[in-house]
């Protein structure tokens, strides 16, 4: 979570398959299932920001509750993006389960819900994030 991530997206054979790769050489992949026309070689893009957002809780609230020395064992995020939610003049809603795993009393628990709610994707996708786009 630092620095200013930079990730490439390229099209350019199969219908919808899209390769991915970062400045680390990580590389991935993204694609529509067979229903809509793709081959399912990978997650959708409403999985990937999904899974942008449950890694990035994940990783918050376990550098959370190591540096206060809390025994959380495992954090498990289930997210469902919900298109259906909107209603006139409100955005479409993705609902958030957040599981801890560990000794952990009441308040902890508490105060790890409000770590989770402060994650960086969580602040950027509530926070009136902007996009700029231009052609080249």
């Amino acid at each position: 979570m630092s620095g200013n991530p930079t990730v490439r997206a390229l099209s350019d054979g199969a219908p919808w398959l899209v390769r991915l790769s970062d400045a680390q050489a990580h590389s991935w992949v993204a694609d529509e299932p067979a229903s809509n026309g793709g081959a399912g070689a990978g997650p959708t893009p409403h999985e990937l920001l999904l899974s942008a957002l449950g890694a990035c809780t994940s990783m918050t609230v376990r550098m959370y509750a190591a540096r206060k020395g809390w025994t959380l064992e495992r954090v498990e995020v289930q997210l469902r993006f919900n298109p259906a939610a909107a209603s006139a003049g409100t955005s479409a809603l993705i609902e958030r389960r957040i599981t801890l795993h560990g000794t952990l009393d009441g308040e902890q628990r508490a105060r790890l819900l409000d770590i989770a709610n402060k994650c960086p994707i969580h602040r950027e996708l509530t926070g009136g994030l902007r996009i700029t786009s231009s052609l080249l």
